[in-house]
């Protein structure tokens, strides 16, 4: 069962954050007070709808919001005990990519189309470990290898645009993992890609954390990818967490209003043929100004007055499970 790691046994404590994006019709509360913690060794999986806070999140943890017209206004993001929100830039350099990678959804913007793979494999080992051209270059085989691309040594002297979409997915996880990293975040990793090569993806992605040990944290709108690569689950909505579980307990007994309709939305094997899916209704608050109380409400179907004029705070609600809500949505009772 899942609880809240101490700092001795966290590979990364977020606490409190808040990051802001400032704009012409207000301030936008990308992510608004976020605490979490992620366990050495496991994959925590961050899911909710787009737009939440999520990619925000894993930005923030690197330092990566662009500023003007984002800031993180407030909170702490702890790393072996030193808050990377208090680093210098000569500081964070030397983490990122190197202690803490990164793998982004979006393939051919994050590939440089005017480098050969080979240099942007060997360019972290370079910078970050001083290790010779040819040296590096080895490395980036045995990695690419590591991922599944075939004829390899071959093969890393391409161009991206030469790679298909799953292929510069794998060329991104090897990247990301040449510097041996001890956190891996991946942000939509399965983004555009068919079926059948997002389940190759995830399963190369379970793999080579089992292999290396890296801490994860996987991104993702898509409850079935957290269900089948993920150790622990956090729910976020409207840049806030209203639910964190271990997955299997998430999956069997949902504790808050959001994630159930979000299970109810999904296809399920175990369902009567005919029986039609349940959208969630309506659209997530502006995030410039959120509604009075809680910021699920005008979606819920579980609403007393309470939720009107009250945002609840994350409630423990058993053993390793927090939840958002003043209801217990297994009775429908007011907690």
């Amino acid at each position: 069962m899942m609880t809240e790691a101490s700092s001795a046994t966290a590979a990364l404590e977020v606490r409190n954050l808040h990051t802001h994006f400032y704009t012409d019709e207000g301030t936008v509360r990308a992510v608004d007070g976020i605490s979490f913690t992620l366990p050495e060794k496991r994959i925590l999986g961050i899911v909710g709808e787009s737009g939440c806070g999520k990619s925000v999140t894993a930005l923030s943890i690197l330092k990566l919001i662009p500023s003007p017209p984002g800031k993180i206004v407030d909170g702490e993001i702890l790393f072996r005990g030193a808050d990377i929100l208090k680093m210098t830039p000569g500081e964070i350099r030397r983490i990122r990519g190197n202690r803490i990678a990164m793998i982004f959804q979006d393939t051919m913007t994050s590939l440089n189309p005017f480098l050969r793979i080979s240099r942007q494999l060997t360019e972290p080992l370079q910078i970050h470990r001083g290790i010779p051209y040819r040296e590096s270059l080895r490395r980036a085989v045995e990695m690419l290898e590591l991922v599944e691309i075939p004829s390899a040594a071959r093969r890393v002297h391409d161009y991206p645009h030469q790679f298909s979409g799953g292929m510069r997915q794998r060329a991104m996880i090897a990247m990301a993992l040449m510097c041996e990293p001890e956190i891996l975040i991946a942000d939509e990793p399965t983004t555009a890609l068919d079926v059948t090569i997002q389940a190759q993806i995830l399963n190369l992605l379970k793999r080579v954390q089992e292999k290396t040990g890296a801490a994860t944290i996987l991104i993702t709108h898509d409850l079935g990818i957290v269900a089948g690569t993920c150790d622990y689950v956090i729910v976020m909505y409207a840049g806030a967490i209203v639910e964190k579980a271990p997955v299997r307990e998430l999956f069997e007994k949902p504790l808050h209003p959001y994630t159930l309709a979000l299970l109810r939305s999904l296809p399920r094997l175990d369902q009567p043929p005919g029986k039609k899916l349940r959208a969630i209704e309506g659209l997530p608050p502006n995030l410039i100004e959120f509604p009075p109380g809680c910021r699920y409400n005008p979606r819920c179907g579980f609403v007393i007055p309470r939720c009107l004029r009250e945002e609840p705070p994350l409630l423990n609600v058993g053993p390793g499970r927090l939840s958002a809500c003043w209801v217990d949505v297994t009775t429908g009772v007011p907690r």
